[in-house]
């Protein structure tokens, strides 16, 4: 049975899904259910290995980190969009930072990280010279900026999957 259908939850949520965006019927009953196992064998044969974590208090310093990171972000850029007329211009750039993290799972997470707090803006991570160029909405210091993703981000990743 986990052959025909490796993800069972997730062929359950899709046939939901489909019967809530069409209407009940047999036939689409049958056409949802048929997308639901073929879509269940794809991701089976393409899903990635379960990353090793190998540090858990890494990871939650990590999170908390994060959380913080978040809400003085968006505090910030709140902020200056409601002030920016009258406490000066501020001045948008884009910065390189070298990367040492390689793992892809530590990747997608700092892709994460970085995208998910207001104000920056993940643009490209080249594989072969391990570059992130990263656009800041309000760039005061690049060198503070490759030092922060680098030591406050980064290092932990390292710390959880290196």
């Amino acid at each position: 049975m986990m052959r025909l259908l490796p993800h069972p939850l997730l062929s359950a949520a899709l046939v939901l899904m489909w019967l809530m965006l069409t209407r009940f019927s047999l036939g689409h009953l049958v056409l949802g259910s048929a997308i639901a196992v073929i879509a269940g064998l794809a991701l089976a044969r393409i899903e990635p290995p379960a990353p090793r974590i190998r540090s858990w208090p890494a990871l939650i310093r990590l999170f908390g980190i994060v959380t913080l990171d978040i809400l003085r972000s968006n505090w910030a850029v709140a902020r200056l969009m409601l002030t920016n007329g009258r406490h000066g211009a501020r001045r948008s750039a884009f910065v390189d930072i070298p990367l040492r993290l390689q793992n892809p799972v530590g990747l997608a997470l700092l892709a994460v990280i970085v995208t998910a707090t207001p104000g920056t803006a993940w643009l490209e991570y080249d594989q072969e010279s391990g570059v992130l160029l990263l656009h800041v909405f309000d760039m005061i210091d690049e060198d503070g900026w490759r030092a922060l993703i680098r030591d406050r981000y980064e290092a932990l990743l390292l710390e959880v999957f290196a």
